[in-house]
């Protein structure tokens, strides 16, 4: 099964482990809601802890495989788009997941983009929520 086969059946099953196998070690992962990358398997596996807990009735809605640049060197990499529609605390949200590969056929790049703005910002709030409680970023300043 070709890795963005294997990564949709993971998240289907709320599977940290099925992911841990997929990610290279020095994975990026592109919010919408955050300009730096989140960086390294460790702190993606966190955060995927924290999404396949907020996200709710979510569902992969198609699959297009091709080649994009990365973002990290400029090179084009085999890719996968996979679309999803969600939910965030009932506020629908329409989205796609892009994952570029490296050589091993690992996860290198993985970028999110959802809309609305309404509903990016109730993700915003919830996956930092999430991630504070979860000891992986500290709490904002008040």
């Amino acid at each position: 099964m070709a890795t963005p086969d294997r990564f949709r059946a993971a998240v289907d099953d709320r599977d940290l482990a099925a992911l841990d196998d997929l990610f290279s070690d020095d994975v990026r992962f592109y919010s919408p809601v955050k300009f730096t990358p989140f960086e390294g398997k460790s702190m993606v596996l966190g955060l995927f802890g924290v999404l396949l807990r907020t996200f709710e009735d979510f569902r992969y809605t198609g699959h297009y495989d091709g080649l994009a640049e990365t973002s990290r060197d400029g090179t084009e990499a085999p890719s996968a788009v996979l679309p999803f529609r969600a939910a965030v605390n009932g506020k629908q949200i329409h989205g796609i997941d892009l994952l570029h590969l490296d050589e091993d056929g690992r996860i290198k790049e993985f970028t999110v983009m959802v809309r609305p703005l309404s509903a990016v910002n109730v993700l915003s709030e919830a996956v930092l929520a999430g991630l504070v409680a979860d000891g992986l970023v500290p709490a904002p300043r008040q």
